[in-house]
């Protein structure tokens, strides 16, 4: 007789019906090569770095009363940005612990970990090195030593020092950003004039009310942080009123340089024109401040916007004088 095993009874029974194990956190993807590059070229903050180039290359023109010498300006350029990229990377690795819990910068290379905070430190010293040696050899050792100044005092004195202690950092801050100004300067002529001095201090009167319209529009993001500037430790009129003797400071420095006899009739007349703009918006935002007007209704940014268009004209304006003066 044959036997049939009956297999069927010793088959386990299915499973119910369980969830499958946790695989854990997904494994980031590896940044693509042109990720990576582009994250090393955020750290030198590009948009920043064009307002600085705005401010070099025409008192370049002005300093050669017409067209300086193109190979001069491509060499200054680039020592520039070498410098101010470098000193933006420093910036970035100092303050990458409140980066990463503000909107507004939650995105950059540190916070995202597509650069690591070792390799920014080593990209922001060689970026030093390359400026100082580029500047020193290509131009002049002058220039060199004012891009080397304003890198140290943007990293230490700025950075390091008052932007987490006092709510007139931004002002501090304007100091290296007003050097390109003489750097373009001394480039040409070796040397730092009243004229020099004078469009850098239109540089500095302009750099706190061009910056704190938008970090009153990003003030929630400064008090989570517990820095200290102007808009989250003083109210908003306080903060508008500053914002207009600023204003006045910046367009009366920026006439100074027709009584020194540098510039003419185009670049005064666009002085005059470009400031009376400025001050009514100033004026308008300051007004709309004691009016009790907040939120969309302050309308903060618009002076914002409008600082960059009128840097952008004054300079071009200085561009230009030496053909017509």
């Amino acid at each position: 007789m044959d036997v049939v095993l009956d297999t069927t009874a010793h088959t386990c029974p299915p499973a119910p019906d369980t969830p499958p194990p946790p695989a854990g956190p997904p494994l980031p993807d590896r940044p693509t090569a042109a990720a990576r590059v582009a994250a090393f070229v955020a750290l030198t903050k590009p948009r920043i770095i064009e307002l600085l180039l705005v401010t070099t290359i025409p008192v370049m023109f002005l300093a050669a009363r017409g067209v300086p010498d193109l190979a001069l300006v491509l060499a200054t350029c680039t020592g520039g940005y070498l410098s101010a990229g470098s000193a933006c990377a420093f910036n970035m690795y100092l303050d990458r612990d409140i980066d990463a819990r503000m909107d507004r910068t939650a995105g950059r290379p540190l916070v995202t970990g597509v650069v690591s905070p070792c390799e920014c430190l080593v990209f922001a010293s060689a970026l030093a090195l390359a400026s100082v040696g580029w500047l020193w050899v290509l131009v002049n050792p002058l220039s060199a030593l004012l891009a080397f100044g304003a890198l140290l005092f943007y990293t230490v004195i700025y950075t390091m020092l008052l932007k987490r202690r006092t709510s007139q950092n931004i002002v501090w801050g304007g100091i290296a950003g007003a050097v390109p100004v003489l750097i373009g300067w001394s480039a040409v002529t070796d040397s730092v004039s009243w004229t020099a001095v004078a469009l850098c201090l239109v540089v500095f009167c302009w750099t706190p009310p061009h910056y704190w319209p938008l970090s009153m529009k990003t003030r929630a993001d400064y008090e989570r942080v517990g820095v200290p500037m102007l808009p989250v430790v003083a109210g908003t009129t306080v903060v508008t009123r500053q914002i207009v003797l600023y204003s006045w400071a910046m367009v009366a420095v920026s006439l100074s340089p027709w009584p020194l006899g540098q510039v003419g009739w185009f670049y005064t007349c666009a002085a005059v024109v470009l400031g009376a703009c400025w001050l009514r918006e100033a004026h308008a935002l300051h007004a709309r401040a004691r009016a009790g007007l907040r939120g969309a209704r302050l309308k903060e940014m618009r002076l914002f916007h409008w600082s960059i268009s009128y840097i952008s004209l004054l300079f071009t304006a200085i561009a230009v004088d030496p053909f017509l003066h």
